[in-house]
C-alpha cells in the first residue's frame, strides 16, 4: 500500500512528488514520458538555464529518487475509490491512499464523421459509467492499445457481443492481451472509419471502402488513457474539457488531487511545477489527517 500515488512523470507530478517523499510518505510515480516535452526546448523557466525538456526530466527523476519517490514507466489504465483508490497499469494494480493525476492534457479526439453528433446517443468513453445501458447488445470499442483492452474487459460482463475497432491502425496490444480477446471470440475489424450514421442515435459504421456494420453502441479507447478519462470513470468534474480543483488542487472526490496542464489554465512549466507542489502538499496533509 502507497501512501500517495502520482499519475504522471512530466513536471506537475515529479514536483508533488518531492513534497510527499520528503514528507515520508511511501510515494510511487507511473507514468510514460512525454514525447512533447521530450523534444520541446525550455527557455522560459525562472532560475534555470536553458535546455531540452528531457533533461529537465531527468534532473526531476533523480531529485525523486534522491527522496525515496518509486518511479515505474508503465502505462496507466485505470482508478477506482473503494475506501482506497486501486491504480490499474498495463502491467498491474498499485493500492494508494490518495492520488494525485498529473497526466498532462486529455486526448485528442478521434476525427470521424459525426462522431460528436452521436456523443451520449451511441458513442461514449467510459464503460464504467456507461456500458449498464447496453446489457446484450452489439458493442464496438473504438481502440488499438492495452487502454481499449481494458475496456473491452470492463465490456465482457455485460455484452459478448463486442468487437474491436481499430481504425485502420494494428493493433499495439501485450501479446497476451491479444491472445485473450481471440481466445474469447471478439471480432477484431481494422477498417479504416469514414463516419457514423443515425436517425437520433447511433444505428451504423460507414467504412472508407464502402461496406457498413450495425451497432448499438461505440465506447472509444482510442490511444493511450488521458486524465478526462480516469477522471469520468471516478465522478470527477469536469468543466471546458479539464479537470476542475480548488486552490489546494483538490477535485470534489477526497483524496484525489490533480495538477499541471489537466486542469486547464497556462500551459507552462512553471505553472504545473507550482501546481504539483500545491498537490503534493495537500495531499500530504490529507494522508496524515485520514490514516
Amino acid at each position: 500500500m502507497y501512501d500517495v500515488i502520482i499519475i504522471g512523470k512530466g513536471p506537475a507530478g515529479l514536483s508533488a512528488s518531492l513534497y510527499t517523499g520528503r514528507g515520508n510518505l511511501k510515494t510511487l510515480v507511473i507514468g510514460k514520458q512525454s514525447e512533447a516535452l521530450k523534444n520541446a526546448y525550455i527557455e522560459n523557466y525562472c532560475c534555470s538555464e536553458p535546455e531540452k525538456g528531457e533533461k529537465l526530466i531527468e534532473r526531476g527523476i533523480k531529485q525523486a529518487l534522491e527522496v525515496g519517490v518509486e518511479i515505474k514507466d508503465e502505462e496507466v489504465v485505470g482508478i477506482k475509490k473503494n475506501g482506497t483508490f486501486t491504480v490499474t497499469t498495463t502491467e498491474g494494480e498499485y493500492e494508494g491512499k490518495a492520488v494525485i493525476i498529473a497526466t498532462g492534457k486529455p486526448r485528442v479526439k478521434v476525427k470521424i464523421d459525426n462522431i460528436e453528433k452521436f456523443e451520449g446517443r451511441g458513442v461514449h468513453y467510459c464503460v464504467a459509467c456507461d456500458g449498464f445501458f447496453y446489457q446484450g447488445a452489439k458493442v464496438g470499442i473504438l481502440g488499438f492499445k492495452d487502454y481499449a483492452f481494458h475496456e473491452i474487459m470492463e465490456m465482457e460482463t455485460i455484452t459478448d457481443d463486442i468487437t474491436v475497432y481499430t481504425n485502420g491502425n494494428e493493433l499495439e496490444m501485450k501479446e497476451e492481451n491479444i491472445k485473450i480477446i481471440k481466445e474469447k471470440g471478439y471480432k477484431i475489424n481494422y477498417k479504416k472509419i469514414k463516419s457514423l450514421e443515425g436517425e437520433n442515435l447511433l444505428e451504423k459504421i460507414i467504412f472508407e471502402d464502402g461496406t457498413e456494420e450495425n451497432i448499438n453502441g461505440l465506447f472509444v479507447a482510442y490511444g493511450s488513457a488521458s486524465s478526462i478519462d480516469f477522471a469520468k470513470k471516478l465522478g470527477v468534474v469536469i468543466k471546458n474539457n479539464s479537470i476542475e480543483v480548488d486552490e489546494n488542487q483538490k477535485t470534489n472526490i477526497d483524496g484525489l488531487f490533480a495538477a499541471g496542464d489537466c486542469t486547464g489554465g497556462i500551459t507552462q512549466v512553471a505553472t504545473a511545477v507550482g501546481q504539483g507542489a500545491v498537490a503534493g502538499l495537500n495531499a500530504k496533509a490529507y494522508v496524515q489527517r485520514n490514516f
